[in-house]
């Protein structure tokens, strides 16, 4: 009988214990994922990290699950604040499945510069990673918004409302339900729809399209992507067009790479956005964070977990605080970090997770970063940053 897995959990145990569920062998399932017999069992028994998201994806599809069924949920901060945290999470969704725009709302239309006054500072505590405080502020927000696209001001209403529930499924997601963001991003479409504004129907694109890759639908991802941008490309003279095709164009790329991972054919889509990234420079436009220092995480995002090598390359070579948004700056720094362990230079990924760590506690307790840290702790011996990585270790929920 498989064990019952706990927060703790490794993912190369639960991996394990789908497997066995399965009644599949290690060569079935290995084969199933494209990988051999020999990984995935290393994989298992923890003598690999299990934190290369593509390759979860594989296994994922193998074993015939969600990758957050693998992964398990982030690492659990103080009791109170998970409370809190799931609590803002749940009442969220709620706002975001009562907003339908086909069904009027229950409430008053609510001042649209207030509104925009709440939609900028949840914007600004998204972007600085603080998601349970976000996701406070969230569900007042989605509900105003909703009256307010029945009432005078509807287009200004339903812009709102598409650049709110893009936040909202971006909090979500890292939050730890990634499923649920996909939902809440659906929400955007159907306001971009009734808009029929074809840079919020990007923007609803993108937000589809990033909450796929985090329950590792890359197909989704690019098919979305795909269409959102040939549907855009005709209004790249619109205010913000650009930065949004550039943004969708990044997008594809990705999760080309994370179906084939070979950077080459993702060639022509990353030339054509570093050539518009050369136009906007580093913009803000709807807080994509679109320029040329973006398409370098990008790339460090996307090598990672296939060339770590060139990902440290790239890295060494860019200069984050060029990009103002510490979530941005957080996803660089991790990902440079992740990329270090596994080249197995410890003590440089450590350096790079506590930066990381520093920028968004929240967001470092995601299961893949967690499975990096394990990863350190499991080959560290006492010595240089050793008491760095055990701290992080127990602020994560990693025992030793």
């Amino acid at each position: 009988m498989a064990r019952r897995a706990t927060r703790d959990t490794a993912i190369g145990q639960r991996i394990r214990d789908r497997r066995t569920l399965l009644k599949l062998t290690l060569r079935v399932a290995a084969d199933r994922a494209g990988i051999s017999h020999t990984t995935l069992s290393r994989i298992e028994r923890g003598e690999i990290s299990a934190d290369n998201r593509f390759t979860l994806a594989d296994i994922a599809e193998a074993l015939r699950c969600p990758v957050t069924d693998l992964t398990g949920l982030p690492a659990a901060p103080a009791d109170r604040d998970q409370a809190e945290a799931g609590g803002a999470v749940h009442e969220a969704l709620q706002a975001v499945i009562g907003a339908d725009l086909d069904y009027p709302p229950d409430s008053e239309p609510v001042a649209l510069d207030a509104l925009g006054r709440e939609l900028e500072l949840v914007r600004g505590l998204r972007i600085r990673c603080d998601y349970i405080a976000a996701a406070n502020r969230i569900p007042n927000l989605i509900r105003g918004l909703h009256a307010a696209a029945y009432g005078q001001e509807r287009e200004r209403a339903l812009r709102g409302l598409v650049i709110a529930e893009d936040m909202t499924s971006f909090v979500i997601r890292y939050a730890g339900h990634p499923g649920s963001a996909c939902l809440v991003a659906d929400r955007a479409h159907q306001a971009a729809e009734r808009l029929d504004d074809p840079v919020m129907l990007g923007l609803a694109a993108w937000s589809r399209g990033h909450a796929a890759t985090g329950m590792g639908l890359y197909p989704r991802a690019l098919q979305v992507a795909q269409r959102a941008a040939t549907e855009l490309q005709p209004h790249t003279g619109e205010p913000d067009a650009l930065e949004m095709f550039g943004q969708l164009l990044m997008l594809q790329a990705f999760a080309i790479y994370a179906q084939g991972r070979d950077l080459a054919d993702t060639t022509e889509l990353v030339a054509e956005a570093v050539r518009i990234a050369e136009q906007t420079g580093e913009s803000g436009a709807l807080n994509l964070a679109f320029g040329p220092t973006n398409i370098r995480f990008w790339k460090v995002s996307m090598l990672s977990d296939g060339d770590p090598g060139a990902a440290v390359e790239i890295a060494r070579e860019t200069q984050p605080a060029a990009v103002e948004s510490p979530s941005r700056q957080f996803a660089f720094y991790a990902d440079t970090g992740r990329a270090l362990a596994h080249l197995r230079r410890d003590r440089e990924a450590l350096r790079m997770l506590l930066t990381a760590e520093r920028l968004s506690p929240q967001r470092m307790r995601s299961p893949i970063i967690t499975e990096t840290v394990r990863g350190l702790l499991e080959r560290s011996k006492r010595g240089t940053g050793w008491t760095e990585l055990r701290g992080l270790c127990e602020r994560l929920g990693i025992g030793a």
